[in-house]
């Protein structure tokens, strides 16, 4: 059965970032609130990401990758969360305070990732990045998203909003965001809620890339469907999601 996309998507990545503060403690993720400005999800708390530029394509052709999509996604994924957090994730060496302020100002006043690794002497670990999940939102002008997740590890690190896409950025547990969205004070939409879900299940970031690593990565569209009287909406199973149906009145909450 043909499973390609009914629309022209738009290829887009995130970054789901793990920091484990103790032992004892679920990991925390870095989580995003876009800009009420922004035309989609405009105030939803997110993880870093966003779309896949004719450069990250091109880095990722000349890297001779093999399969260049997933290269430039991941690209994305790292040059996306270094714009956004000042967070420099994803490179063969560990980014010290001004290198991160540099390579991130470079990217803000226009600047590729190509041109960021020539002048701070930079190469990439895309290995780094483990294939999560893929979703799909299937509408004109609807994004093809693919799902990295990416571990710091312990400790504090310095991050600052970007002010333009984003207007917050702060750490917290898969369950504390999503009590946050179930109180009403974040703005949660579909896939961010089930992955979520899903990433609660993980005691730390070992446990996650195991999961990650043991289901396929397959494209998810949700779909309406009616469930025990109630509309939901629907994503299939054995991709690794506890839950797989939300009532439609839950699937953005906050």
């Amino acid at each position: 059965m043909d499973s390609s996309p009914p629309f022209n998507l738009r290829p887009a990545a995130t970054l789901v970032i793990f920091r484990q503060s103790s032992a004892h403690n679920p990991p925390e993720l870095l989580m995003v609130e876009r800009s009420q400005a922004m035309r989609f999800a405009a105030g939803a708390t997110v993880f870093p990401g966003g779309k896949v530029d004719p450069q990250d394509m091109e880095l990722a052709q000349s890297l001779k990758e093999a399969d260049p999509i997933d290269a430039a996604a991941r690209i994305a994924a790292i040059r996306e969360t270094l714009e956004e957090t000042g967070l420099g994730l994803g490179f063969t060496r560990k980014l010290n305070m001004d290198e991160a302020a540099a390579a991130r100002a470079i990217l803000q006043s226009g600047g590729a990732m190509g041109e960021v690794l020539s002048r701070l002497d930079l190469a990439l670990d895309l290995a780094a990045l483990t294939p999560f999940a893929r979703w799909l939102r299937q509408s004109v002008g609807g994004f093809d998203t693919r799902f990295y997740l990416a571990n710091i590890g312990t400790g504090a690190v310095d991050l600052a909003v970007d002010a333009t896409e984003n207007s917050r950025l702060f750490w917290a547990s898969a369950q504390e965001s999503l009590n946050g969205a179930a109180q009403g004070r974040l703005k949660i939409i579909l896939p961010t809620m089930l992955n979520l879900h899903r990433l609660a299940q993980f005691a730390d970031f070992a446990q996650a890339r195991a999961n990650a690593e043991a289901h396929p990565v397959a494209p998810i569209s949700a779909l309406r469907a009616m469930r025990e009287g109630e509309e939901c909406l629907t994503i299939p199973e054995g991709l690794g999601y506890p839950i797989t149906a939300l009532p439609l009145s839950a699937a953005l909450r906050g």
